[in-house]
């Protein structure tokens, strides 16, 4: 049986000694108390230091209750620490071959269809933490690739019952269709406290045809999973064939226009992009020619663009510019006005002479703020990304123009001796918020300025 928060700590020597054993504040002992539960990162260090075993920590992993399946369950998540939660399955079975992946949460209230379908979080789970996801169904309008990338969903609650009048198919139909899985009926706010305080974990969602569940093996493949730091997935999201985007923005009345009458033409690199970022360059008067990731700077200025967009997408940057970064350095030396967000960002970033590194928890929702340095204005922003650009290590030249206000990581810079400028976060707002979109209009500025 665990032990009480307040015997482990007396164990330990009390709050002052726990604190330096374990290398936290004094606070974060307090906030120990109030949540019941030591963070798992801490658990091998308070295990050498007590000999006890990880059935009496409390919030510890109980083995033999967690891998023992619930009569009602269908489903488990199953993570590389060896905890197990177990659920109901909805959508595609899990294959024989079904992948580990990083666990991840999305704090946003709407847009899961799109949020779902954005390539950005191939390779992830992702933790919905708002309860109520479903309610307005799915339609063929709200996706933003041409398949899902993700590798799994998880709910709190059973999904909704849709009430839209532009809703086609339920969730659960929709998943099933696209081949993905899902599991409802956990503890999320549990998984979320957990991601934001160690960090998102390896995770494997098993939702077998023929529901046998080998619990041990799964946790291995969760655990001996390598992860995301060093991997480059936007290959695998991109486009493979250059080809040309005339669609604009939905409008309630008319559904998706057509740009017929371009002023501008841009190459977007296409690192794993969202359909509304081209949607919304199609609608400021973009001609946008869609080029694959690997593209080289050839491949790119031989449609004599009048700027180029380096758009988001998955993985780790540091890999990514492998190749992306020769071709963007080339556009850069042709002064050719250029715009990047998210991975675009941190390729952008590392182009001119800048590092990435790897967030503890990431960002990821509709919901962000995001403040303007140089007139102080703050911006509610939708983002998705577990990197970010460590601005210790730009050079001279290049400006920093936003901050996150949730941690103070980097969310844009500007180099304008080099014609180019670039955010964290997505202006295309989709799902999320609007703040952001007169970037799409600074860029047509941009191309307009000799």
């Amino acid at each position: 049986m665990p032990l009480s928060i307040e015997s482990l700590i007396d164990r330990l020597g009390g709050p002052d000694a726990a604190a330096k054993l374990t290398a936290v504040s004094t606070e974060a002992v307090r906030k120990w108390r109030s949540t019941g539960a030591i963070p798992s990162r801490h658990w091998p260090t308070v295990l050498a230091a007590t000999g006890l075993s990880l059935d009496d920590l409390p919030g510890g992993v109980n083995h033999a209750a967690s891998t023992r399946k619930p009569d009602r369950a269908t489903a488990a998540l199953v993570l590389g620490d060896g905890r197990v939660f177990w659920g109901i399955g909805f959508g595609a079975p899990s294959s024989a071959d079904q992948q580990p992946a990083e666990l991840c949460f999305s704090t946003g209230m709407a847009g899961y269809q799109e949020t779902l379908t954005d390539p950005s979080f191939a390779g992830q789970i992702i933790t919905f933490t708002f309860p109520h996801v479903g309610n307005v169904g799915t339609n063929a309008e709200d996706i933003e690739a041409r398949q899902s990338f993700a590798r799994g969903l998880v709910l709190n609650r059973p999904i909704s019952k849709p009430s839209n009048w532009r809703s086609t198919a339920s969730l659960d139909e929709w998943c099933a269709r696209i081949g993905l899985s899902g599991i409802h009926s956990v503890d999320t706010r549990a998984l979320t406290l957990s991601i934001r305080d160690d960090g998102a974990p390896n995770a494997l969602l098993a939702f077998p045809h023929d529901q046998k569940f080998d619990i041990p093996a799964l946790v291995a493949q969760a655990r001996d999973w390598p992860g995301l730091t060093g991997m480059d997935l936007a290959g695998a999201v991109s486009c493979t064939q250059p080809y040309e985007w005339t669609e604009t923005l939905w409008d309630r009345v008319t559904g998706f226009g057509q740009q017929t009458a371009p002023s501008y033409t841009v190459v977007a690199v296409d690192y794993g992009a969202k359909r509304n970022i081209f949607r919304n360059l199609a609608s400021v008067g973009c001609r946008v020619i869609v080029v694959p990731a690997t593209s080289t700077a050839e491949d790119i200025l031989r449609h004599r663009p009048d700027g180029v967009f380096l758009s988001n997408g998955p993985g780790d940057p540091a890999a990514t510019a492998r190749y992306a970064v020769p071709a963007i350095r080339r556009v850069l030396e042709a002064k050719i006005p250029l715009f990047g967000i998210c991975l675009g960002h941190q390729l952008l970033a590392t182009a001119l002479g800048g590092k990435t590194y790897k967030l503890a928890r990431g960002h990821r929702g509709a919901n962000q703020p995001v403040q303007e340095l140089a007139t102080g204005r703050v911006e509610i922003t939708s983002q998705n990304h577990g990197f970010a650009v460590d601005e210790a290590s730009l050079p001279h030249g290049v400006i920093i123009t936003h901050r996150s206000l949730f941690d103070g990581s980097n969310e844009g810079i500007a180099c304008p001796a080099q014609n180019c400028f670039s955010v964290q976060y997505h202006p295309e707002a989709s799902p999320g918020p609007s703040d952001a979109n007169h970037l799409f209009s600074r860029f047509t500025a941009m191309m307009r300025t000799p």
